[in-house]
Order: C-alpha cells, then structure tokens, then sequence
C-alpha cells in the first residue's frame, strides 16, 4: 500500500471538522457548497493581486517620493549658488 501525501490545507479542514475531512479526502464525497467554496477560491485570488498591487504602488509612491526630495534639494542649492 502506498503512503498517501497529506498537505497542510487538509490538516486545517480536519481540525476544523474531522468528518468533514474524512468524507472528502478518504470516501470522495463531494461538498454540496461546490460553487461557494469556488467563488471562496476565487475571492482570496483577487485579494491576493489587490495585495501584490498595493505592495508595488507603495513601494512606486517611496521612489518617487524621494526622487522629488533630491530633484527639489538640487533646484534649491543649484538656485542658491
């Protein structure tokens, strides 16, 4: 007999509901809240690009930040001197 793989997320659904678990990953059954767990998927995908996407402009709006801080600093010692 083979050793089957138990990923982490499987873990998480036993300890939340042991039945559960057993249902779907020993018996096969299928979970009657198919479209809501796809629609559950698809949610945490969406958040998942909003986070990578506030990450990216964050780290855009300190660049550009401190590109003004140097340009402003060099027009005014270039205008003082």
């Amino acid at each position: 007999m083979s050793e089957r793989i138990i990923r982490a997320s499987e873990i998480g659904q036993y300890l939340f509901c042991a039945k559960a678990w057993r249902l779907g990953a020993i018996e096969g059954v299928e979970p009657s809240n198919a479209g809501e767990l796809e629609a559950g998927a698809w949610a945490h995908a969406r958040h998942g690009r909003a986070v990578a996407l506030a990450g990216f402009l964050r780290r855009a709006a300190i660049v550009l930040l401190l590109m003004g801080v140097i340009l402003a600093m060099a027009w005014f010692f270039g205008a003082a001197g």
